[in-house]
């Protein structure tokens, strides 16, 4: 069996640089540590200490920041759960090029609004409680970004992760301005 390393991506070395991305604090202790010369199996040990697991370094691997490597050198795929998972994560739309009038960008926001309170009681139901709260101090666009990602997550622990593709889409084409 030949032993697995992980290696930052581009993406993953621009984080470290720059911040762009706006990784979590939890994650960003792995980013720095994944150099490429450790195994797996040392990786996790290094960050058990810090509540760590191969939990995180598939999320970060999903999403782009690190790449799994074999003793070759070649890089292997990344499996089709952390694919879908990516999916999800990532919106495909979020903004809208076209500028919008006041009354254009209120009614978005309230579409968007409308759509997570929906979606929050009926696919969460209590356990939304929280989410529901969100939801209602949210005022931006901005704001209703920084959700998106938690609550398709809860959805897919709650009810499937083709349901929560599905609310991705719907709200990614909200979130564009596309539906009403």
């Amino acid at each position: 069996m030949s032993k697995i390393y992980f290696d930052k991506t581009d993406k993953g070395r621009v984080e470290i640089t720059n911040r762009t991305y706006q990784l979590s604090a939890k994650f960003r202790p792995l980013l720095v540590i994944v150099d490429g010369k450790h195994t797996l199996e040392e990786l996790l040990k290094s960050v058990q200490g810090l509540g760590l697991s191969q939990a995180h370094l598939d999320t970060l691997e999903s999403e782009g920041f690190i790449v799994r490597r074999t003793e070759s050198g070649e890089t292997t795929a990344v499996t089709p759960v952390a694919e879908m998972k990516a999916a999800v994560a990532q919106p495909t739309v979020i903004a809208n090029p076209i500028a919008l009038t006041p009354e254009q960008s209120a009614a978005r926001l309230m579409a968007i609004r409308t759509f997570f309170n929906e979606t929050v009681k009926s696919n969460l139901g209590l356990r939304g409680f929280g989410m529901q709260l969100k939801v209602e101090r949210a005022e931006t666009l901005d704001d209703f970004l920084q959700l998106r990602e938690p609550y398709l997550e809860a959805v897919e622990k709650a009810k499937s992760a083709e349901l929560a593709r599905t609310l991705a889409a719907k709200l990614d084409q909200l979130f564009a301005g596309q539906l009403s």
